[in-house]
């Protein structure tokens, strides 16, 4: 009876994870309706699971391009391969908005995706986890490092060019 429990009670400690881990989870089947919705995209979505569960990720989100995410799907279907979406290639699927509106210079939250298949006790796929990443952090200090380097690189010229001006030049009248 005891293993029981600890078996119930381990199984109890995973769903919290699952629900109050810093990542959105989303499982979808192959009609990509939604099975399971954690409590960040609950908390990052405003919506709630009850709400979500058994409609597809299309009607939720209009905004999604079907084909292009069915095609970025299909592998992970059909192969039992894992598909990612960066936010390099493209800042977000669900745009929800920058949760540190006081500190956060966007205006949204970028986005880094796994689709991961599901795979039966029959080794069949007929399910694929979503896993969503906030990268915002990310995002900006890249944004603000690329920035700075443009900075240091029109100020490097700038010298350069100011030193080229000062140097005498032999061959002015030639």
């Amino acid at each position: 009876m005891s293993q029981h429990l600890d078996e119930l009670q381990e199984f109890h400690w995973m769903m919290d994870m699952l629900q109050t881990v810093d990542v959105g989870i989303v499982v979808l089947d192959r009609n990509f309706t939604v099975q399971v919705w954690n409590g960040f995209m609950e908390s990052h979505s405003g919506l709630l699971p009850s709400e979500v569960r058994d409609k597809t990720l299309f009607s939720l989100f209009p905004a999604i391009k079907k084909d292009w995410f069915i095609k970025k799907a299909k592998p992970v279907f059909d192969l039992k391969t894992r598909a990612f979406m960066t936010w390099e290639q493209r800042p977000y699927l669900f745009k929800f908005p920058n949760y540190r509106p006081i500190t956060g210079s966007e205006s949204f939250m970028y986005q880094n995706i796994t689709l991961s298949p599901l795979t039966s006790a029959t080794g069949k796929v007929d399910f694929i986890s979503m896993m969503i990443y906030d990268m915002t952090d990310v995002a900006v200090g890249k944004k603000q490092l690329e920035a700075l380097q443009v900075t240091c690189l029109k100020r490097k010229k700038q010298a350069h060019n100011q030193i080229e001006q000062r140097k005498p030049s032999y061959n002015r009248y030639v």
